[in-house]
């Protein structure tokens, strides 16, 4: 009986706060993610305070913080919250608690003054013997043993409601305290948030007044970015038919051998084709497979950085009316950081284009992976690559401490090639 009551008060215990620390959880999990992000940007930042000029990869850099900031404090409230939800739904199990240990009470002196009237061994004796029948007297004395399990038992829910309401207490001193130090990380990221705000605000001022020298500067960027989709297009394409000459050469090969060996009769069904290389079709489709079934889990091409430029149309940070058309992302990184394949595959194509840098193509199956703005490559033609495996290091711009990585995917079906958004394929 004692385990029983024992059991059902730690249920009653467990199921109401089992939800509550779950989301409770949660909530902290994500703040870990944001601080990371946050530490990743103002690493970056701090990186450009000693430059003299500012750049458009830190205006975007500042517009992350913010936003990750933001969000932060979005979590801190949800978790104040949360702490005060706790608050109240533990401040209830008290008053149940309480209530029930009244009724515990009350109970208990009822079967204490019972006990008393009972006191002696002589009158439990003459309750047993005044029965009018043997069967009635063993029923009087299993009666007895029962009042004394049970008032053993009241006792024993008594002494477990009392310590459950303080070990109630106890998580609510902690939950008032953790709210309090929550409320206290709140105010700073405010001030934080402030900062990057003037900050940002200088370096539009200062952009504001050089239109015309970025008007001209973007156009010549783009030109750059034109060039670089073509001969990223051009060597995707060139490997697409370098494969396709050597299948058919393949094929060519082998239906010869078999016309070699046939018989007169089978030499004169000409319409019937050799088979192609299966062993190269699986191996590619199941390299295709796995780059597939690691949607969304794929590393980031570089160790440490921020997404600066999204995939697809993005309008100008400073320019009203402008936009860039990105056919991959940007990730701003540390000066000259390392880059590494997200994927295993195969080495396709290092390219050296005039005002992006170098370029590597990864195949992986019927995806390639594209690696830009490279200053060095540490890989070749031909070569097999692993998951993380350092393929390069990034470009640096003068006077700038921030490098950037040009991250593509694209897929490859036939002779068409497909250009997807790498966001959707690494993990955030």
């Amino acid at each position: 009986m004692a385990n029983v009551s024992k059991i059902l008060l730690v249920l009653l215990l467990g199921i109401g706060t089992v939800h509550a620390q779950d989301s409770s959880d949660k909530l902290k999990k994500e703040q870990q993610q944001l601080e990371s992000k946050i530490a990743n940007t103002k690493m970056l930042l701090k990186k450009t305070k000693s430059n003299k000029e500012a750049s458009f990869n830190e205006l975007q850099v500042i517009e992350n913080q913010i936003y990750y900031r933001s969000q932060l404090l979005k979590n801190y409230d949800n978790q104040i919250r949360g702490a005060e939800l706790k608050v109240e739904q533990k401040t209830g199990q008290i008053e149940e608690y309480e209530q029930k240990i009244t009724r515990l009470k009350a109970q208990y002196k009822k079967l204490i003054l019972y006990a008393y009237k009972n006191r002696n061994k002589y009158g439990k004796m003459m309750f047993i013997f005044a029965a009018k029948s043997y069967r009635e007297a063993i029923k009087r004395n299993s009666y007895l043993k029962r009042v004394a399990e049970i008032q053993e038992n009241q006792f024993i829910a008594i002494a477990q409601h009392q310590d459950l309401i303080k070990e109630e207490i106890k998580q609510i001193d902690e939950e008032k305290q953790r709210k309090l130090a929550v409320v206290a990380d709140k105010k700073k990221e405010r001030a934080a948030i402030e900062e990057d705000r003037k900050r940002q605000e200088a370096i539009y001022r200062e952009f504001k007044q050089e239109e015309d020298e970025i008007l001209a500067k973007l156009r010549k960027e783009e030109q750059d970015r034109a060039r670089l989709r073509q001969q990223i297009a051009a060597a995707i394409q060139r490997e697409i038919a370098e494969a396709e000459a050597a299948r058919k050469a393949a094929e060519a090969k082998k239906a010869g051998t078999k016309n070699n060996t046939a018989s007169t009769t089978m030499k004169s069904n000409t319409t019937t084709k050799a088979a192609p290389n299966f062993q190269s079709t699986k191996e590619a489709a199941a390299l295709s497979a796995n780059f597939e079934g690691n949607r969304g889990k794929l590393p980031w091409p570089v160790e440490k950085g921020t997404l600066t430029e999204k995939f697809g149309k993005n309008p100008h940070p400073t320019l009203k009316n402008v936009t860039t058309n990105n056919r991959g992302i940007d990730i701003s990184a540390p000066k000259n950081a390392q880059v590494r394949a997200v994927f295993e595959g195969e080495v396709t194509s290092v390219l050296n284009i005039p005002g992006a840098g170098k370029v590597v193509i990864i195949k992986h199956g019927n995806y390639r992976t594209v690696y830009s703005n490279l200053q060095d490559t540490y890989v070749k033609v031909g070569q097999k690559v692993s998951t993380k495996k350092v393929i390069g290091s990034l470009l640096s711009k003068k006077d700038q401490s921030i490098s950037v990585a040009h991250f593509e995917i694209h897929k490859v079906v036939g002779s068409n090639v497909t250009c997807l958004n790498p966001s959707l394929w690494v993990h955030q």
